[in-house]
């Protein structure tokens, strides 16, 4: 499977000017690190850092109260402080799957990219 998937992409690359190749190889599948990276481009830069902070922020208070379940003696207050907990590791749940949600957004888009340019290779190879 592997090599035909390499061949039929010799056989793209051979169809498009080096530029495009250049840019076709761009386009390639990035390594987890590389798509993490991903987040921190675009315009949408500031909402991952703020998303980021508040997801410290939730981690050390949801540490806070689970220290603070160790200390206390009343049920109530025992409960209170264990609901505490789970909302921030809901917090902090939902901020990771959002991140990854936009990981997985932009390797989609970026393969809608590899079409478009398979697309019009083909259409001004047709056109000739």
């Amino acid at each position: 499977m592997k090599t035909k998937k390499e061949d039929i992409d010799q056989l793209i690359k051979e169809t498009l000017t080096k530029e495009e190749a250049k840019f076709y190889d761009s386009l390639e599948e990035q390594s987890v690190f590389a798509m993490i990276a991903g987040l921190y481009k675009g315009k949408n830069v500031w909402f991952t850092v703020v998303m980021h902070i508040v997801n410290i922020i939730a981690f050390g208070l949801a540490i806070y109260c689970l220290i603070q379940t160790m200390e206390v003696e009343n049920t109530n207050d025992l409960m209170l402080w264990i609901a505490g907990f789970f909302v921030c590791f809901i917090t902090m749940s939902m901020m990771k799957i959002y991140a990854w949600m936009q990981m997985h957004k932009n390797a989609t888009h970026r393969e809608i990219k590899r079409l478009e340019l398979q697309v019009s290779s083909l259409a001004s190879k047709i056109s000739e």
